[in-house]
C-alpha cells in the first residue's frame, strides 16, 4: 500500500511512495501499482480534494492542512484520514462523505474510506502558505 502524509505533500513534486516498514529486520514493501500510476492517481486524488471547501472558511481542505494521510492500496482502495478545525464543526457529520465522494470521482479508483481523527488536533500551522494568502492570515 503506498501512503502519503499530506502534511509533508503540500505539491505534485511530493508523490507517495512505498510505506517503509519500521523493523530492520522486515523487508520494505512496496507497491504493485507503476510508480508512474501512483503518480498519476496521487495527483488526481489531490486535485478532488483540492474541491472540497469547510463552508465557514474559503480555502480548501487539503491547504487548511485537514487531510493527514491518503493510503493507495495494490487494487485501488483509498483510504484517506483526516481532521476537522474542531472536533464541534457544524459539517462534523457530512465533510467524510464530501470527501469521499470526491475522491471516488477520480477515474480508477476503485472506493474510499474516510476516518477522521483528532489526534493530533488541527491547528493553523497544518495550513499551506495558499491557505494563509487565502485567509489572508500572513
Amino acid at each position: 500500500m503506498a501512503e502519503m502524509d499530506a502534511q509533508d505533500a503540500q505539491g505534485a513534486a511530493d508523490l507517495p511512495t512505498a510505506k517503509p516498514e519500521a523493523s530492520a529486520e522486515a523487508p520494505a514493501q512496496t507497491s504493485a501499482l507503476p510508480q508512474e500510476e501512483l503518480d498519476r492517481l496521487t495527483s488526481d486524488i489531490v486535485a478532488a480534494l483540492k474541491t472540497v471547501y469547510d463552508p465557514e472558511i474559503p480555502a480548501d481542505i487539503y491547504e487548511l492542512g485537514l487531510i493527514y494521510k491518503i493510503d493507495i492500496s495494490d487494487d485501488r482502495e483509498v483510504a484517506v484520514e483526516m481532521t476537522l478545525t474542531a472536533p464541534g464543526c457544524p459539517v462534523a457529520g457530512e465533510m467524510p462523505q464530501w470527501v469521499e465522494d470526491a475522491v471516488n470521482s477520480v477515474p480508477g479508483i476503485s472506493g474510499t474510506k474516510v476516518t477522521l481523527t483528532f489526534d493530533p488536533p488541527w491547528d493553523q500551522s497544518r495550513m499551506s502558505d495558499e491557505a494563509r494568502l487565502a485567509l489572508n492570515m500572513f
